[in-house]
C-alpha cells in the first residue's frame, strides 16, 4: 500500500461552481492553456511517489498543439510574416493540423495540411470539418522521400502563391510556446515540488519547452523522455548518431521520429525509454476505465513508461512525478477504441491491462 502523500493539499472532490468562467470570452482562443493537473490515483496506486497528470485536452482543440498552434501564427503576426491572404502549410500526425486549422479560421486564413497515412480516420475527418484541405501521404517511408508528407509540404509551399510553411521539426516557436506557458504552468501546480516530467517525443517542442523553464527553476528536476520502437531518438540520444537500422514501422501517432527534429532539445533531456505500440494501447484504455479521463495513444505511452521505469525502481515515496497527456481519446475511436482495429494489429492482451465491457443489443 502506499503512505499518505504529505505533498499536496488536493482540492476536495465535488462539483466546481456554477462561476467557475465568470467572463464571455472573445473566441476560443482566449481559453488556450491554464490546463489542470490531475493526480492519478487507482492506476498509480502501487507506484512509489505522487503522479500528477498535465490533462492537455482542456485546450479548447483538446491537444497541447493549441498552444504551439497560436504561438506561431501570433509571432508570425507580429513579425508581418503573413496577412490575410496567407495560406498556412503544415505537416501534422493531426494534432498540430487540428489546432492549426481551428485558429487559421477564426483568424481568417487558409489552412492545407499533410498527414501521415497513420493518422486516424477520426482526425482526418475532423480536419475536413474544420475547412482544411488534407494530403494523406504513406507513413513508412523516408523523410526524403518524395511521397512523404515533409516533401508533400515543401511541394505545396512552392506551387502556392503568398503561402508560409509552419515546419513545427525545425521551428524554434515550437519550443517557445511551451516555455512560456506550459513550463511555468506545471511548475506553479505543483508550487515546484515536481522532481520529475515524464512526456513523450515526436517533434520535441513540449518537452524540450517545459524542460528548458523546469531546468531554470530547478536544475535537480530529472526530464525523461518518451520514444516508440521503430524511432530513432532513444539511440540519438545516447550515441549522437541516427542509426538507420532503428527505423521500421510502428503504430503510434505523434511519438517518436524517424529523423532528428532539431526542435528536441537533447541535452535538456536526462533520458529516453521506449514503449510498445500494443502496450501503450492497452494502457490508455486502462487510464480511461480506472481514472474516467478519456485519453489519446500517446498518454497511454507516457503512462506505459511509468509502468516500466517503477519496475526499474526509478521512483521513490517523496517524487512528484508530472506526466503529460496530450490529448483527448476521441480522436482514437477508430483505433485504439475499436476492438476490430486492436485484433487487426495482432494486440490481444487483454488479461493484462484490462477487463472487457459487455455490450448487449436487445
Amino acid at each position: 500500500m502506499r503512505t499518505k502523500n504529505k505533498l499536496f493539499k488536493f482540492a476536495p472532490a465535488k462539483s466546481p461552481k456554477m462561476n467557475s468562467h465568470p467572463y464571455i470570452y472573445t473566441n476560443l482562443l482566449n481559453l488556450i492553456g491554464k490546463t489542470p493537473l490531475i493526480k492519478l490515483n487507482k492506476i498509480a496506486l502501487n507506484f512509489k511517489g505522487t503522479y500528477l497528470a498535465k490533462w492537455e485536452a482542456f485546450n479548447p482543440g483538446h491537444s497541447n498543439k493549441d498552444r504551439i498552434a497560436l504561438h506561431i501564427i501570433e509571432s508570425l503576426e507580429e513579425q508581418c510574416a503573413i496577412t490575410e491572404e496567407t495560406t498556412i502549410i503544415e505537416t501534422t500526425s493531426g494534432n498540430t493540423g487540428f489546432s492549426l486549422a481551428m485558429v487559421a479560421i477564426i483568424k481568417g486564413y487558409r489552412c492545407v495540411l499533410a498527414v501521415n497515412s497513420k493518422c486516424s480516420d477520426d482526425k482526418i475527418n475532423m480536419l475536413r470539418a474544420l475547412g482544411a484541405e488534407v494530403y494523406v501521404c504513406p507513413a513508412n517511408v523516408k523523410a526524403d522521400d518524395p511521397r512523404s508528407y515533409h516533401q508533400i509540404a515543401k511541394k505545396l509551399l512552392n506551387e502556392t502563391k503568398n503561402s508560409i510553411y509552419i515546419n513545427q521539426y525545425f521551428n524554434e516557436l515550437n519550443v517557445q510556446a511551451h516555455y512560456k506557458t506550459t513550463g511555468p504552468e506545471i511548475w506553479n501546480q505543483t508550487k515546484g515540488k515536481i522532481t520529475h516530467l515524464v512526456a513523450c517525443s515526436g517533434t520535441g517542442g513540449t518537452i524540450s519547452g517545459c524542460a528548458k523553464y523546469l531546468k531554470k527553476m530547478k536544475p535537480s528536476i530529472k526530464i525523461i523522455g518518451v520514444d516508440a520502437y521503430g524511432s530513432v531518438l532513444k539511440k540519438y540520444h545516447e550515441t549522437s548518431e541516427l542509426d538507420p537500422n532503428e527505423i521500421y514501422p510502428y503504430r503510434i501517432e505523434g511519438l517518436g521520429k524517424n529523423h532528428i527534429p532539431s526542435t528536441t532539445n537533447f541535452e535538456l533531456i536526462d533520458e529516453f525509454i521506449k514503449v510498445s505500440d500494443e502496450k501503450s494501447a492497452y494502457m490508455a484504455r486502462k487510464i480511461t476505465k480506472e481514472e474516467g479521463i478519456f485519453v489519446g495513444y500517446t498518454s497511454g505511452a507516457v503512462f506505459e513508461a511509468i509502468r516500466l521505469l517503477n519496475k526499474k525502481n526509478k521512483f521513490s515515496s517523496n517524487d512528484c512525478v508530472v506526466v503529460i497527456f496530450p490529448d483527448h481519446g476521441s480522436r482514437y475511436l477508430s483505433k485504439i477504441y475499436n476492438e476490430k482495429w486492436m485484433l487487426d494489429q495482432g494486440f490481444n492482451q487483454y488479461n493484462l491491462f484490462e477487463k472487457q465491457s459487455k455490450v448487449e443489443y436487445i
